[in-house]
């Protein structure tokens, strides 16, 4: 099987989705900040660590964001080949990216949404993958409007290749 990388389309869904930030803020709130906190974020959706922030305390530049987002994506993409032992069309692999862009390849890779990829036929406590992966619509164990939004957009990618921001 080919790897596969994010195709330019789905670099735009993803880039919208994420939005640009160039100073740093809180994830939770949206809030700029000015002293490091958990969920500090900055460029296209960057989680920056307590060791990172003297480097982006200050804010960064649209390049700068562009190069930390090329990084970024790097391992969810190897990711998705790692992991996904079924073959993809692009715009499925692209859900799936967008979606382990978000939740993490962790989370990702122990998810009912993997497993019901790999084997539809899969014991899970979700019906079918449309819920496994609507599912992930919680943030700190609430339910969040913004993330049930990308869950559908991302969804709607991947059942049937519609790139489009909600």
């Amino acid at each position: 099987m080919n790897a596969l990388s994010l195709s330019p389309q789905g670099l735009d869904l993803l880039k919208s989705i994420e939005t640009l930030a160039l100073k740093p803020y809180d994830d939770q709130s949206g809030n700029v900040i000015h002293q490091w906190l958990p969920g500090a974020t900055i460029g296209y959706g960057h989680l920056i660590s307590e060791a990172q922030w003297p480097l982006y305390a200050d804010g960064l530049n649209v390049a700068g964001a562009e190069a930390l987002f090329k990084s970024d994506l790097a391992p969810f993409e190897q990711a998705v080949n790692r992991l996904v032992t079924r073959t993809l069309t692009q715009y499925k692999f692209d859900a799936l990216v967008i979606l382990m862009f978000n939740i993490g390849i962790g989370a990702f890779s122990s998810s009912s949404v993997l497993k019901l990829v790999n084997d539809p036929a899969t014991p899970t406590p979700y019906a079918d993958l449309e819920e496994a992966w609507k599912a992930w619509d919680k943030s700190q164990g609430k339910f969040n409007q913004g993330l049930a939004n990308r869950r559908a957009a991302e969804w709607n990618l991947y059942s049937k290749g519609i790139y489009q921001r909600w």
